[in-house]
């Protein structure tokens, strides 16, 4: 098959999970039955790398957009890039696409060159009201965008079951149109790696046990929850917050005063390293902390608590989305109940609640190393068993054969 990747994160421009995802199925699409099947993909940004069946182009036009509001700016470029996506497929079997930053590309490539469109389900728009703060009155427009792409879909992956209602109740999906295939990880790159140099380059204690968090500074990954939870840590850990690229300025702002109250209200030092680390440093950070905390009030998969896992590091979870089908609870780490405000406002219902039942998983753990380390040991288990890339990749060739065999011109149609 000739398959066509369109999305906004591609290596070394990745800052979240969906960019993860791609770079390690594409790599796995392009492996398979020796390189059988031709990869291309097309990003945002100025790749440019030929490597056998494997084709990454990126784009990034110049051309300068008049927009009502500067919030608009983002969408409107997004826009542009995806119609010169749309213009640079030829002679493609799938057109796969992931987030909306790609979706008017792959729906204009399906009336254009025939192909089936497939969307990977990472997240949806209506479940992420906050933001507006960065797109202003686009968000509206980013979720037109969306609900159009999965109306005219031939094809859904959902990370998680979770998802696949989501996707059946907000845009009418129909089931049979929807097939779950989970993120995965790759386990000969995310496994235990001490290395203390990095724990001495962030000046973080080696003799005591560390909480980790690792993700950008957004509402969704609820970190101003995990900050408002320190202080009911108990004494002798330490908070490790890999936590950079703020959405906007306003909740770069609020992270930075929450950061400094809890600071002054904590009997645990925190050590915040306000930058995306890379994988070089974090795999380590992963392997030395003792509790790996996921604090998201949405999250349709949580890649980064498979990781997390992979080094053998238990988790602390929101019991939201995707998570509860990675995390087992009692086994692999601990679910924190989350009850959201409603459908469209992710904000827990009781905050005060929330944020000391998850200083209290963390506060657990902290207490029974031993636990801790079984929980470890299963986790490495529990992810080598169900989340390798090559089995993901694989299931996601034969959705791809379905769809192309189902939409094949029939003998009958041909006489």
């Amino acid at each position: 098959m000739r398959i066509a990747i369109l999305t906004n994160e591609y290596p070394p421009h990745v800052y979240g999970g969906a960019g993860v995802h791609v770079e390690y199925l594409t790599r796995e699409l392009a492996s398979i039955e020796r390189g059988r099947h031709d990869v291309s993909v097309i990003c945002f940004g100025d790749q440019d790398i030929r490597d056998g069946n494997l084709t990454v182009r990126g784009i990034n036009p110049s051309f300068e957009l008049p927009c009502q509001d500067p919030r608009h700016k983002k969408f409107q470029e997004t826009m542009l890039r995806d119609l010169v996506m749309a213009g640079m497929l030829e002679g493609v079997d799938i057109v796969h696409c992931h987030t909306w930053y790609a979706h008017l590309a792959g729906c204009l490539a399906k009336q254009l060159t025939g192909a089936s469109l497939v969307l990977t389900t990472h997240s949806l728009e209506p479940h992420r009201p906050w933001k507006v703060e960065q797109l202003g009155s686009a968000y509206r427009a980013s979720s037109w965008i969306e609900r159009t792409a999965y109306e005219n879909a031939d094809g859904v992956i959902t990370v998680s079951e979770a998802m696949r209602e989501d996707v059946h109740s907000l845009y009418g999906v129909p089931y049979d149109r929807v097939r779950i295939i989970h993120n995965g990880i790759d386990l000969s790159e995310y496994k235990p790696t001490p290395n203390r140099a990095v724990l001495a380059k962030y000046r973080i204690d080696p003799q005591k046990p560390f909480v980790l968090f690792v993700g950008r500074i957004t509402r969704q990954k609820g970190i101003i929850h995990l900050v408002d939870a320190v202080k009911y840590i108990r004494p002798g850990a330490q908070v490790v917050l890999c936590a950079g690229a703020p959405d906007t300025k306003e909740i770069g702002r609020e992270m930075e005063e929450r950061v400094e109250q809890a600071r002054r209200d904590a009997a645990v030092p925190i050590i915040w390293i306000a930058q995306i680390l890379p994988r070089e440093e974090i795999i380590p950070l992963y392997t030395h902390a003792s509790v790996f905390v996921c604090p998201s009030v949405y999250e349709p998969f949580g890649i980064i608590n498979l990781e997390a896992m992979a080094c053998e590091t238990p988790v602390v979870a929101s019991a939201v989305g995707g998570i509860k089908e990675v995390v087992i609870p009692g086994e692999t780490g601990l679910l924190v109940p989350f009850e959201a405000t409603s459908r469209t406002n992710f904000e827990p219902r009781e905050p005060a609640r929330f944020v000391h039942d998850l200083a209290d998983g963390v506060n657990q753990l902290l207490d029974d190393p031993q636990r801790r380390r079984e929980m470890g040991l299963q986790s490495r288990d529990r992810v080598e068993r169900h989340f390798s890339w090559s089995s993901i990749a694989r299931r996601t060739l034969d959705f791809y054969a379905d769809l192309v065999n189902e939409h094949a011109p029939k003998a009958s149609e041909m006489s």
